[in-house]
């Protein structure tokens, strides 16, 4: 395949022309929930599987420093009671202050300190490599899926849309994935083991710590509830805002050249007010969740300290117990309230997941017969046998279309917008299947070659040019990456682009940047053809591919074109009827029907559709 490069870099082959483009995708909103979180998840844990000895590795490292980081405030605790029964004992004068049992107790607290503190990073290193293969596979399966989807999937699917799964909702998976699963086990191992430990120290005291931990809970999930809305709007209405930005930036010269600047900042503004309406309130409530629970938190404070205090007095806690339950009030707070955000945590998991593997699942294009023959020769006979064919099935665009093309032949087809010009290359390349009829090279119906082998055998260049950000001789090199130099100078010479690249910085090493808005339309357009030069193709499809250039370049052009069809039978889409008189068979086109075939002399001299199709431009009539 020489020059064919569908939207985003679909297919076997390339068109010479098509740049994808792709607004902002939809984002897993906070607060965003599947459809099917069961499904979803089920399909998730297959991803899982092959790393479930790894996590659980990563989760015996978390319970493990879960479970140091738990008795580090119990073992302040006993530094504590022995500072104060040293104290005692000094004052009674019955002896002094241990210092080297402190100093014992210490070391083993720094040595829990240190166990705790490696294991949690080697945790966090094992679950994030997990993390980041889970997603690398995803990419990995998204792009190979990508290129085994029909035409019609991207037909009805914006390129932004896919550019999302591909990157924000497999991010979104990646980041929220690593805190759940993490987050999970830690979370629970934590909240259990200072609850038990609690106990221990005072069961009172725990009682009316969860009586105040219940009202912090109830308060949160109250506020969460009505905050996720207004997150859900914020996100839609920053998708706005972001979509009428490219839009506006993507087209800033035509909106200056109609004067549309102030309707373009009216529509911004309503999404932007639309915008700040909602993410003030959902900062708000998701600002006041911080105070609300540090008021309640601040209650337990003082509620532990009185009643501490007094059955401290009647000998129930120590001192030390006291301090030591302070601390495991202030680090329960943290796994209960990580606790009750890891439900809406797997929510967002679960959605984004799900438009992956929506997406994962579309169906795919119909793959090649199990028995397959060899790649059509070049010198083969081409006919359609009454084809037919609809995007949508109830409505055929190709009604009833045949034509006999003989090996060498050069083939325009013409006629109005509409009329199934480039449908009929499409189905010639198996971008699209026929519904009816048949289409056959060398008396061989084409089906019975794989899509690669077909492909191979034309070359095609589209009025919209397709150039990646290179060097010009890698564009150029794009279907013959292994041409010398010389043979890519001699490509760019027959299609009249090597004067313009050699006055250009760098030459062939000129890199083109991402855009591609550094050289003309025109000179685009002279690279495209140049790289199906260089490609050599048995059989040659231009649609429309000398209509971004002048008329003087575009007639060096036709003169190179012809050499290069001399003797492959060539497909020739034009609306400018000036530039096919001397096509060996023109097929006039209407309403998905050939209507008329001949050569210019004998179309003209009947005096029919092509007739006028031709006077009319002459006439300076819009066809």
């Amino acid at each position: 395949m020489s020059d064919f490069r569908q939207r985003g870099g679909m297919g076997g082959g390339g068109f010479g022309g098509l740049r994808g483009g792709g607004g902002p995708g939809r984002f897993a909103a906070m607060g965003a929930k599947a459809k099917d979180f069961k499904g979803t998840m089920r399909q998730l844990a297959a991803y899982l599987r092959p790393f479930a000895p790894t996590i659980i590795g990563g989760w015996c490292l978390a319970i493990i420093s879960t479970v140091f980081t738990i008795i580090g405030p119990r073992v302040i605790g006993m530094v504590t009671d022995e500072l104060v029964a040293g104290i005692a004992r000094r004052h009674a004068g019955l002896g002094q202050v241990d210092f080297e049992r402190i100093a014992s107790i210490l070391f083993v607290l720094l040595g829990l300190y240190i166990v705790g503190v490696f294991c949690s990073w080697f945790q966090a290193y094992v679950m994030a490599g997990v993390t980041n293969k889970i997603s690398y596979t995803l990419r990995e399966d998204i792009s190979r899926k990508i290129h085994r989807l029909p035409f019609s999937y991207f037909d009805r699917v914006t390129h932004g849309e896919v550019l999302s799964r591909l990157t924000n909702d497999v991010d979104t998976i990646n980041q929220t994935l690593n805190m759940s699963l993490t987050q999970i086990i830690i979370s629970l191992c934590s909240a259990v083991g200072i609850l038990g430990i609690m106990f221990s120290v005072n069961w009172i005291l725990t009682l009316l710590t969860l009586l105040f931990l219940s009202l912090s809970i109830i308060f949160i999930t109250l506020i969460v509830k009505q905050s996720q809305k207004h997150f859900r709007t914020q996100q839609a209405a920053l998708g706005r805002v972001n979509g009428h930005i490219e839009e506006m930036f993507g087209s800033h010269v035509v909106v200056k050249a109609f004067c549309r600047e102030e309707d373009s900042i009216n529509t911004f503004d309503g999404h932007n007010r639309e915008l700040f309406n909602a993410a003030w309130r959902a900062n708000f409530l998701s600002g006041i969740l911080m105070p609300i629970t540090s008021f309640v938190g601040n209650l337990t404070y003082v509620a532990i300290c009185v009643f501490g205090s007094l059955l401290a007095l009647r000998g129930m806690i120590s001192i030390g117990g006291i301090q030591a339950f302070l601390q495991y009030v202030r680090n329960l707070n943290r796994p209960m309230t990580n606790i009750a955000n890891i439900s809406n945590t797997l929510q967002q998991t679960a959605a984004a997941a799900e438009r992956v593997f929506e997406f994962l699942n579309e169906a795919e294009e119909k793959p090649d017969a199990l028995e397959t023959l060899p790649g059509p020769s070049p010198q083969s006979t081409v006919v359609f046998d009454h084809v037919r064919f609809g995007y949508d099935p109830q409505r055929p665009v190709i009604k009833d279309f045949s034509a006999r093309i003989e090996p060498g032949q050069k083939i325009a087809i013409v006629g109005p917008t509409g009329a199934g010009k480039t449908t009929m290359v499409k189905l010639l390349m198996r971008f699209y299947d026929v519904t009816g009829g048949s289409i056959s090279i060398g008396g061989v119906d084409i089906r019975q070659f794989t899509r690669h082998d077909l492909r191979s055998l034309f070359g095609m260049v589209l009025q919209d040019t397709w150039l990646f950000s290179g060097t010009i001789a890698d564009n150029i090199r794009f279907n013959h990456p292994q041409a010398l130099e010389a043979q890519v100078a001699e490509a760019a010479q027959a299609a009249q682009v090597d004067h313009f690249v050699r006055t250009m910085s760098g030459g062939y090493d000129m890199v083109l940047n991402e855009e591609v808005d550094n050289i003309s339309a025109g000179q685009k357009q002279l690279l495209t053809i140049a790289r199906v030069i260089l490609a050599n193709p048995g059989m040659l499809i231009l649609d429309e591919a000398t209509s971004s250039v002048d008329t003087r370049t575009e007639r060096l052009i036709q003169k190179a074109m012809d050499t290069l069809m001399a003797g492959r039978t060539s497909f020739i889409i034009a609306h400018r009827l000036s530039t096919i008189r001397n096509a060996d068979l023109i097929l006039v086109m209407k309403d998905g029907d050939i209507v008329e075939q001949g050569t210019h002399g004998e179309l003209l001299a009947s005096q029919g559709f092509y007739c006028e199709l031709y006077n009319s431009q002459f006439a300076g009539q819009a066809i």
